[in-house]
């Protein structure tokens, strides 16, 4: 119940931001919409621990401000790798292995790899072996640190 009532305050909250009206009916129809978001996704059962995570809120405040630091960076190495031309770019296939227990955790680190530019997450096996496309050595190299897979842990509390 706890995960639908923050499902709820989240999608009014998300609404009240982006419509940016504060008129009694508008508000009543912002909080009917959040209210059928919700509705819908119990029914659906999406509103789990996977589908929307309350047990992260707190841990998450470290780790993604971290997350899109990491992006800034990998950003700029993409424009100076793009900048240095044909020669600099040196694609790479290679897997990593997720130390996360859950499907949930490796898929926040999947899914962080991914966001992070000159990396792209191609597959995972069951096991929690990641399969990653890098544009050249630098974004391998900020992988193989182990960096990134030790935060997700210790986002989900394991670490």
């Amino acid at each position: 119940m706890a995960r639908l009532a923050s499902l709820f305050a989240l999608m009014l909250v998300l609404w009240l931001v982006m419509s940016g009206h504060g008129e009694v009916w508008l508000l009543a129809l912002g909080a009917a919409s959040a209210a059928l978001v919700a509705w819908i996704s119990r029914r659906l059962e999406s509103v789990d621990h996977e589908g929307h995570p309350l047990h992260l809120t707190w841990r998450g405040l470290g780790y993604w401000p971290w997350l899109a630091v990491e992006i800034v960076k990998a950003n700029l190495d993409v424009a100076r790798t793009i900048l240095a031309g044909p020669g600099a770019v040196a694609p790479a296939v290679f897997t990593v292995k997720a130390s996360q227990s859950d499907d949930l955790g490796r898929t926040i680190y999947a899914n962080s790899i991914t966001l992070t530019p000159g990396t792209v997450t191609m597959g995972m096996e069951d096991d929690g072996t990641l399969t990653i496309h890098a544009l050249n050595a630098g974004a391998r190299d900020g992988l193989d640190t182990g960096d990134m897979d030790r935060r997700v842990s210790k986002l989900m509390g394991e670490a």
